[in-house]
């Protein structure tokens, strides 16, 4: 009885004569329905994870397809990018929130494709600014312009009152969540 409670669900406390059934659609006691804010800011949760997902697959699929490499690989060299001074291999692991041994074995992988140079500091051995080569520039400006070109393509039913609205939105999710 206290299960039933718990998840919402009145206990039938009687016995049922023959041939008789419970109904299948119990009735639920003193719970939200599903038109309640927490049950639609559940379902919005639930579906932003599906669309994110759906979208993530798809760069996957186009990454490993039309260019035989990872979206990982493609995280590290758009963070190399942004930042062409290089970064050290801990404000690399910060910024894509991934572990040093994640960070470090996709940019021993880039290192060996001629993508990635590991500069070591003169101050401290243990310390170690990695960049984009000049090849690894020009790949990534060709993959950076083909994966703008699918997340337009996956996102065009979204005009530009869509996507400001969005953006407002989600801005507004973030700021209020914790830091």
């Amino acid at each position: 009885m206290v299960l039933a409670a718990k998840f919402g669900y009145m206990p039938v406390n009687r016995k049922f004569l023959p041939g008789e059934r419970m109904q299948s659609n119990a009735r639920k006691a003193d719970t939200p329905d599903d038109t309640s804010l927490a049950a639609r800011r559940l379902k919005l949760w639930i579906r932003m994870l599906g669309v994110t997902r759906a979208v993530e697959n798809e760069l996957r699929e186009f990454l490993r397809v039309s260019h035989d490499t990872t979206l990982p690989r493609f995280d590290v060299m758009a963070a190399l990018y942004r930042n062409r001074t290089g970064l050290t291999m801990t404000e690399l692991s910060r910024m894509l929130l991934v572990s040093n041994g994640n960070a470090t074995t996709v940019v021993n992988r880039l290192v060996n494709d001629g993508v990635v140079d590991r500069i070591p500091s003169e101050e401290d051995r243990r310390r170690i600014t990695v960049t984009l080569t000049p090849e690894g520039v020009a790949q990534f400006e060709t993959l950076a312009a083909e994966h703008r070109a699918v997340v337009d393509r996956l996102f065009s039913t979204l005009d530009e009152q869509d996507l400001n609205a969005m953006r407002d939105i989600l801005r507004r999710i973030r700021a209020g969540l914790p830091v």
